[in-house]
């Protein structure tokens, strides 16, 4: 497998298992990306198939237990526009004085399925890094994509959005996702008993 539009990538993966908020390759920050030949192709088109088994809108590599700091989005702008396509090691740049709006939205992570709670975060975000071929990419965006890109950032860097959160709120985000584990077997969303994300 070569390097790869974003189409064969959509095409070619199948899901994997995604790990979950406890595990070590969540919690620390990953190795860059050096190598952008076959064994990464694979990878991302994984990573595709895997966040559209859990009907996702981004997903780390480090979701799936690879230490690596990559992630792939597939999810609407602001404009409600699909935007898809893969940033290796992503470097975030958020707006700072006057432009710098927040916006409190309820956000989940795929590595605690199930369990949301609303998230102040920067609006807007740009991403810098390299796409699938090594090529230097910008993204930048609000809405859903704008949020992804600082979630999955964040994922990159050894940090789940939980982190965030103060204690207590955390504490119940954890509660909240105990309740309904059941929904989620280990090998979710690869098993084919379990359905997408409620």
């Amino acid at each position: 497998m070569s390097t790869m539009p974003i189409a064969e990538l959509l095409r070619l993966g199948r899901p994997r298992p995604i790990v979950r908020w406890g595990d070590p390759v969540l919690h620390a920050p990953a190795r860059p990306v050096t190598d952008f030949g076959p064994s990464l192709q694979s990878l991302l088109a994984d990573m595709f198939a895997t966040n559209t088994a859990a009907n996702g809108a981004g997903l780390a590599a480090q979701q799936i237990g690879v230490d690596l700091a990559v992630f792939i989005y597939d999810c609407p702008d602001e404009d409600w526009q699909r935007r898809v396509g893969v940033v290796c090691n992503p470097e975030l740049e958020l707006p700072q004085g006057r432009d710098r709006s927040l916006v409190t939205y309820e956000e989940g992570c795929l590595s605690l399925p199930g369990a949301d709670a609303e998230l102040v975060r920067p609006e807007v975000a740009t991403c810098r890094g390299f796409d699938q071929y090594g090529e230097p990419v910008v993204i930048t965006g609000g809405g859903t994509l704008g949020r992804c890109l600082q979630h999955e950032t964040d994922h990159t860097l050894g940090m789940v959005f939980g982190d965030r959160l103060p204690g207590r709120r955390r504490k119940q985000l954890y509660r909240d996702f105990d309740r309904i584990a059941h929904r989620y077997p280990d090998d979710w969303p690869d098993s084919p008993s379990s359905g997408s994300r409620p």
